[in-house]
């Protein structure tokens, strides 16, 4: 039998990257609050009712639109309730209710929710799964296990009537801290499983949000808007979190006794901290990790050299200078592959930021924002996709106006350039690891909050509402870290 053919595909022009998203930290601590404007609701394609009599003045200069998406194949995905033995009923409803919403949020299936009652007893017949009209088929049995339990796992192709997928997993007590996560792990291996790509439900997003007056701490919440907590209580501002290539660190801004912002990190495990110290006087901006994990790119702003520089932070040396000069260069971010930087600068000279890339070692940069000579854009906030050379960016029309998320294609040069948004404010866009899904801070009209947006299907939804978030940035996958806590747990 040939192999079935994949109908599950991303949108032909996207894919992405991610970056702190800041063109001056100063600024945008001054900044003042957000025009409120009209947008879509929640989950409410940005192609649709109101948005789709968008004013002429907010289309940017040689950006399509992205109101219209192609129409794709989303497969039918039926879920049957998950079964239990040996005292696995009180977990099996609610491993099997994080599953489906993690596959829901995922925007690849068409998810079954209402299934007949003939279905749910004791096997499957796949003819009256195809029937239904299912592609595929999720069944689970939950059993207790020790301290934990085992959730055996069945992916069924309906149209080939087999069991594609089988596999084990180990899943804590619900009532430990890393239950959430390990399930959903196992919703990633299911995306996988069907696509070939990479969930992104095994993730956390980091944040900055104000706490009180001239005070901004960092949070972190898991990829569905669940277990928001406070990272940090320094009570200063401390801000532009960027995620160590193996999650397991966080680097950040703070500003500490009144003194010049300085770059710190911090281990998630052990919460202990350490400073970036290159000898270089000024505020330090901005971290971006290499892939590699070794080293950090930062924007400095001092009194001398400003602009971009790398450091060696495992060898504590090797301060390089990229990028920068009379301008400001801020905000790098670098790509999958580690060659190439995205970052803002206003070296055009008109005190408006843009868009460029360039080698990581520094050298002559290309412009791939969609600047227009006579026409004051503003983009700031780059970060390149984990996959491939998108990069997503917010940007604004003339001085005044409102922000959108854009996405360059860099090998087009910026000549393939698609919005995202349609209404409301939106900024720091920050790539999931699947490449596809972007989170920002944005305001619509019930308030302000982050969200999230399909680039294959336009798609919002809110990820937490009724906060004034700044910066985020989405984590790597947790997935490998959350297996090896399991196996030390004797899970």
């Amino acid at each position: 039998m040939s192999p079935r053919p994949d109908p599950v595909r991303s949108h032909p022009g996207l894919r992405a990257l991610r970056v702190p998203g800041v063109l001056a930290v100063l600024l945008l601590l001054l900044a003042p609050g957000w025009t409120r404007l009209p947008v879509p609701g929640p989950g409410e394609r940005p192609g649709s009712g109101a948005v789709a009599a968008q004013e002429v003045r907010d289309t940017f200069p040689g950006v399509r639109l992205g109101l219209i998406y192609e129409s794709s194949f989303q497969p039918s995905l039926a879920i049957k309730p998950f079964s239990s033995r040996f005292g696995g009923g009180g977990a099996a409803p609610r491993v099997e209710a994080i599953i489906a919403r993690d596959l829901r949020y995922s925007d690849r299936y068409a998810i079954m929710d209402s299934l007949p009652s003939s279905l749910l007893g004791q096997g499957v017949d796949y003819s009256l799964w195809d029937q239904l009209g299912a592609t595929w088929l999720l069944t689970g049995q939950v059993e207790s296990l020790g301290e934990g339990y085992v959730l055996i796992l069945s992916l069924h192709d309906v149209v080939y009537a087999e069991v594609k997928e089988r596999e084990r997993f180990s899943i804590p007590d619900p009532a430990s801290e890393h239950f959430r996560m390990a399930v959903h792990r196992v919703s990633d291996r299911v995306v996988e499983w069907i696509s070939g790509e990479p969930g992104m439900a095994a993730t956390r997003i980091a944040f900055s949000m104000n706490v009180g007056e001239d005070r901004q701490e960092l949070y972190v919440v898991d990829s569905d808007g669940e277990n928001l907590r406070r990272l940090t209580s320094f009570g200063g501002i401390t801000m532009s979190p960027a995620w160590h290539p193996s999650g397991e660190r966080l680097a950040y801004i703070s500003f500490r006794n009144n003194e010049q912002s300085k770059v710190f990190e911090m281990d998630l495990r052990t919460r202990q901290e350490r400073q970036l110290e290159p000898g270089r006087d000024g505020q330090h901006l901005t971290p971006a990790y290499h892939p590699n994990g070794r080293e950090v790119a930062f924007g400095l702003m001092g009194t001398n050299r400003t602009g971009i520089f790398r450091y060696d932070w495992e060898r504590d040396c090797c301060l390089t200078h990229l990028t920068g000069g009379r301008w400001q260069d801020l905000s790098p971010s670098y790509s999958p592959d580690g060659a190439r930087i995205a970052f803002n600068s206003d070296r055009l000279g008109t005190a408006a930021p843009q868009i460029y890339v360039m080698d990581a070692d520094g050298g002559d940069a290309e412009l791939i924002s969609p600047y227009v000579y006579g026409a004051r854009g503003y983009y700031t906030s780059p970060d390149w996709s984990p996959l491939d050379d998108h990069v997503a960016f917010h940007g604004r029309i003339g001085r005044t106006g409102r922000y959108h998320i854009l996405v360059a294609e860099v090998e087009d040069r910026g000549s393939q350039v698609m919005q995202l948004t349609a209404e409301g404010n939106n900024q720091d866009p920050s790539w999931a690891p699947d490449g596809r899904h972007l989170v920002f801070a944005g305001e619509r009209s019930f308030g302000y909050g982050l969200f999230v947006v399909d680039s294959a299907t336009g798609t919002i939804r809110p990820l937490v509402s009724n906060i004034r978030p700044r910066n985020p940035a989405w984590s790597p996958s947790l997935a490998e870290s959350v297996e090896e806590t399991l196996r030390a747990e004797g899970f």
